[in-house]
């Protein structure tokens, strides 16, 4: 077969490309310029299925092309209806920024919930209440302990023995802490018999310029106090504050001429080192029976007595329970 002019033909028959053959060349086939190459082409565009034979076809609007999953293609330029935000379509909702709005219960779709703040206002409150709740009960029982031992902080109270004997204080108090309007006196100023002397060498004594009694080891050294001014007969507490060297010792007191039948014990109650005098202040008390007005108080050494101590200061008391 050789190609060749077979007469005239459809437009569908042509070959658009003949222009790059010779034989298409020779039959004056030329590169497209609106029609298929050859002469007398047309250009007759048209979707497939609307060409009509017999008649003139009345012009027809291109179907939209569809796109993905059946949706019409819009225009270039244009978005597709059903990608276009809602400001832009007729009646869609208001350009400009909306404010959050409150879902009504549950689902609601009105904007976004803020935090809770209600919920921690409450839980900060009760945090609050329970530090304060804690410390308060911490102050309680801390001032309820304080109560409890509050009482001991000046050491045991002289009590008296079943043997009637009496049991002295290991304070080291003087007779201005006991509060009492009844006589006291320093050591140092009583009348002083039998080798007894003053003398400051030891630290400790709460007499005017550490002023104390010495030289009482030996029998027959004593002390004498004139007391005036009781107003009423009765028991009393004689105490005398005293130095030991860590050893015990004793003493006898004489009421008015009348040797008393318990005697002054100055034991080591604080167990003081032995040997150390400064470390040997303690008080010790003795019950004496008083007559109204003047009475004869004396502190002596006598045969039986332990008597290596030093005297500070004496003072009286009420008996207790008077």
């Amino acid at each position: 077969m050789t190609p060749g002019n077979n007469g005239a033909s459809t437009p569908e028959d042509d070959d658009p490309f003949g222009y790059l053959y010779a034989d298409g060349q020779a039959n004056g086939a030329q590169p497209p310029s609106g029609g298929y190459g050859y002469p007398n082409s047309v250009n007759r565009v048209r979707p497939v299925g609307t060409r009509q034979y017999g008649g003139p076809a009345a012009p027809q609007a291109a179907p939209p092309q569809q796109g993905a999953y059946g949706r019409p293609n819009a225009p270039y330029g244009t978005q597709a209806p059903h990608y276009a935000a809602p400001e832009t379509l007729p009646g869609g909702a208001p350009a400009g920024p909306q404010q959050p709005g409150r879902g009504g219960g549950r689902g609601g779709r009105g904007g976004r919930r803020g935090p809770n703040t209600k919920g921690l206002l409450i839980g900060a409150i009760a945090v609050v209440a329970a530090v304060v709740i804690g410390i308060g009960i911490a102050m309680t029982s801390s001032g309820s302990d304080d109560d409890k031992t509050g009482g001991q902080a000046g050491g045991a109270s002289p009590t008296t023995s079943q043997s009637s004997e009496p049991s002295p204080s290991a304070s080291s108090s003087a007779q201005d802490d006991s509060g009492s309007d009844l006589p006291a006196a320093d050591a140092g100023t009583l009348d002083l018999q039998g080798g007894a002397t003053t003398a400051s060498d030891v630290g400790g004594a709460k007499s005017a310029g550490g002023t104390y009694v010495t030289g009482f080891n030996a029998v027959g050294a004593k002390v004498t106090w004139n007391v005036d001014g009781i107003a009423d007969s009765g028991t009393y507490r004689l105490y005398v504050r005293y130095g030991i060297p860590g050893v015990d010792a004793d003493a006898t007191a004489v009421v008015n001429g009348k040797a008393n039948a318990q005697p002054v014990n100055m034991a080591n109650f604080g167990k003081m080192p032995e040997g150390d005098w400064e470390k040997g202040w303690q008080t010790t008390w003795v019950n004496v029976n008083l007559n109204k007005g003047t009475n004869v108080i004396e502190i002596a050494c006598n045969q039986g007595n332990q008597c290596n101590a030093v005297l500070d200061q004496v003072w009286l008391e009420p008996e207790k329970g008077q």
